[in-house]
């Protein structure tokens, strides 16, 4: 299958090798690139532990995982595949609710008691309020801002040039995303042709503005984590 892939880079990059590893052709179009909008600051701490809930609120502690003191930390996490890449900078203790923000949610409560202070480590558009929900049961949360994702206004032209040659099947990770193509698109001029082929979503969340639409081929996986959302284009054949 020939599988346009819309996420920032360098997620797009190990997406498109995954799918290459199951034969099929990625076509790689970003819509959003990520902006970097302020370090955490940590003399503000302690902290019982930090929350994250993508690999770009790393860059909040970009300059400071080389002290042990930050890296003894214990890190909650939305995905497994945000956990291991923070396990990679030698955090000693990372801890994946490998879900959606309602499971780090109920991770969280399970592992700590309140009123344990917890640091979050946010983008400037997020979705559910992980903040508030562990706020309510309890917890102190401090929340900083570390990220934004900034969206293309029109189609990127690798994007374009595999809609007018066909495609099979469209990735989306992010309900933001999926709205960013479906605006994209009408932006371009194809939007009927962006909405023909088969959508694979993350959730049901996610497919809501893709039904919204008019997308009639719409597949959502059974967990909302990358492993279940490749595994609606096929099985793996290595």
């Amino acid at each position: 299958m020939r599988v346009l892939i819309l996420r920032s880079q360098p997620s797009a990059a190990r997406t498109a090798a995954a799918l290459r590893a199951r034969d099929h052709e990625p076509i790689i179009a970003p819509l959003m690139w990520i902006e970097i909008l302020s370090n955490a600051d940590l003399s503000k701490g302690p902290w019982a532990a930090f929350l994250i809930t993508s690999i770009h609120s790393m860059w909040g502690l970009a300059n400071q995982t080389h002290r042990e003191e930050v890296r003894r930390v214990p890190v909650f996490t939305v995905g497994e595949r945000t956990a291991e890449q923070i396990r990679q900078r030698q955090f000693i203790s990372v801890t994946s609710a490998d879900g959606n923000v309602s499971d780090l949610v109920d991770l969280v409560a399970a592992r700590l008691t309140p009123p344990a202070r917890l640091l979050y480590l946010a983008g400037e558009d997020h979705a559910g309020d992980l903040a508030g929900e562990l706020r309510a049961k309890g917890f102190v949360v401090d929340a900083v801002i570390v990220y934004r994702a900034v969206v293309a206004e029109a189609l990127p032209q690798p994007a374009l040039d595999a809609l007018a040659s066909g495609i099979d099947a469209v990735l989306h990770y992010s309900r933001r995303s999926a709205e960013a193509y479906v605006n994209a698109a009408h932006r371009s001029g194809v939007l009927a042709k962006a909405l023909g082929p088969l959508h694979l979503c993350l959730s049901a969340r996610v497919a809501e503005p893709l039904a919204s639409a008019g997308v009639t081929s719409i597949k959502v996986a059974s967990r909302p984590n990358e492993a279940a959302l490749l595994a609606l284009i096929g099985p793996t054949t290595h």
